[in-house]
């Protein structure tokens, strides 16, 4: 379905995101022309989709909607054990209530902040071990989403007794939507087998991953996203999803392992938390068109028509000598703000004030994906600026055209035209303690 957008005077925009305290998460989405803060629930669903809705069994016990639901993830996964949560954060939620602990140390490649801080939120350490040439975001390589073996290989050397699991992100969203190869999974599965370590994967874009397998990988040009799917999930013991993104659903996400002590040991707190194990927060009609979405998005056709959108957007970028993440991610365009911002310093928070600007200059709303999210450090309560600072453009499926693409490039260009005079990025004047993104109230500076 389609529905209006309104255009916003610059005078409007002023008083809106100030009205907001400069944080792109309190806006009002009428107030925004084109929506890029996410690609997570934002996505249109297809007729299929629809058309399952239309048949949800909304039974509180043993839907029939589950069955299906569990019976499409297992095809895909070869996961025997299914639980169903209302998106990914509360799968999260739910497994690592089962288990983590006060000081464990959960090793793995850039995590989200979502997972950050379930981690966290636990006093556990979240230890990143992505490769370093990642932080380098001119560089092309293609699997920059890749976990270093030698870090985690020292981490479980030194820590074995601290690490319940091993996680891996797919595609690694913070280092901007980058993929892990088969053969780092294989490495790490290796790894994880050398010191007896389970290996979760965040498998939020599962799907992307797979593609970018299957056109950058030696050896697998020739086989269907589906068989690569099930190769990569055979290399762990677990996942977590927010079916929101590869699946394509507004509302939905799920737990699936092989484990069945995970299993028995998340159903705990499964019904508190979610809901009854056959529905966990979902509705029968959204687990019938998650079950549809997951097939469907696990065809070629379908990642590439996507992808080649967010490749499209990457191409009028390099028109305008634009630095962002490369090669391009998935599911998003991550601009360098620190090379586009040289003037604001890093403790005036670039990203954030990159995307203050660009919301300004057209109404388009990206996302910070930086130091504002990197939280401050759970010890010495000091910011982290270790990491990188980007804009996210991440680019909903099936909603926008490549009109505003252009649209958004131009856009991105005259910001980028005038960057020597933006000398003054944000200060923080209130923040939660955890994931403090999406409520902080900054002022400009």
């Amino acid at each position: 379905m389609v529905e209006p957008i309104r255009k916003t005077t610059r005078e409007e925009r002023e008083r809106f995101i100030k009205e907001a305290h400069y944080n792109i998460f309190q806006l009002k989405s009428e107030h925004v022309y084109i929506d890029l803060i996410t690609d997570s629930g934002t996505g249109s669903m297809t007729d299929r989709q629809w058309a399952a809705m239309m048949l949800g069994d909304e039974s509180y016990a043993g839907a029939s909607s589950f069955f299906k639901l569990k019976e499409a993830i297992t095809k895909i996964t070869g996961f025997e054990y299914v639980i169903p949560t209302h998106q990914g954060r509360a799968a999260e939620n739910v497994l690592f209530s089962y288990l983590i602990k006060a000081g464990d140390i959960i090793p793995g490649n850039s995590h989200f902040d979502t997972t950050k801080g379930h981690i966290e939120s636990r006093k556990a350490i979240a230890l990143d071990c992505t490769i370093d040439e990642a932080k380098d975001t001119q560089l092309e390589i293609p699997f920059k989403g890749n976990v270093d073996p030698k870090k985690l290989e020292k981490a479980l050397a030194e820590n074995a007794a601290k690490i319940p699991f091993i996680i891996v992100t797919i595609t690694n969203n913070t280092a901007g939507g980058q993929p892990v190869s088969m053969q780092n999974l294989k490495e790490i599965r290796a790894i994880a087998d050398k010191y007896n370590k389970p290996v979760l994967f965040d498998s939020a874009r599962f799907a992307e991953n797979a593609y970018f397998i299957k056109v950058r990988e030696k050896g697998y040009a020739n086989k269907t996203i589906k068989e690569i799917t099930k190769e990569m999930f055979a290399l762990a013991d677990g996942m977590t999803m927010s079916a929101k993104k590869d699946a394509i659903v507004n509302m939905g996400g799920f737990i699936a392992t092989r484990r069945e002590d995970w299993y028995e040991g998340a159903k705990v707190f499964c019904i508190p938390f979610e809901g009854f194990l056959t529905y966990g927060g979902m509705n029968g009609r959204d687990m019938n068109a998650l079950a549809v979405g997951l097939d469907e998005n696990t065809e070629f056709d379908n990642l590439e028509t996507r992808i080649k959108q967010v490749e499209y957007l990457a191409s009028r970028l390099d028109e305008f000598g634009i630095p962002y993440q490369r090669p391009a991610g998935g599911h998003a365009i991550f601009v360098d703000a620190t090379k586009v911002l040289t003037h604001v310093p890093k403790e005036e928070f670039p990203a954030q004030t990159l995307t203050i600007e660009l919301y300004l200059e057209a109404g388009i709303r990206g996302c910070e994906i930086g130091y504002l999210l990197a939280d401050r450090d759970p010890v010495t309560r000091e910011n982290r600026f270790g990491g990188l600072d980007l804009l996210r453009l991440a680019i909903p499926r099936r909603v926008y055209t490549n009109n505003h693409m252009d649209v958004i490039a131009v856009a991105l260009k005259n910001v980028f035209d005038r960057r020597e005079s933006i000398t003054h990025g944000v200060k923080i004047v209130w923040e939660a303690e955890l994931m403090r993104h999406f409520t902080v109230k900054l002022e400009r500076l």
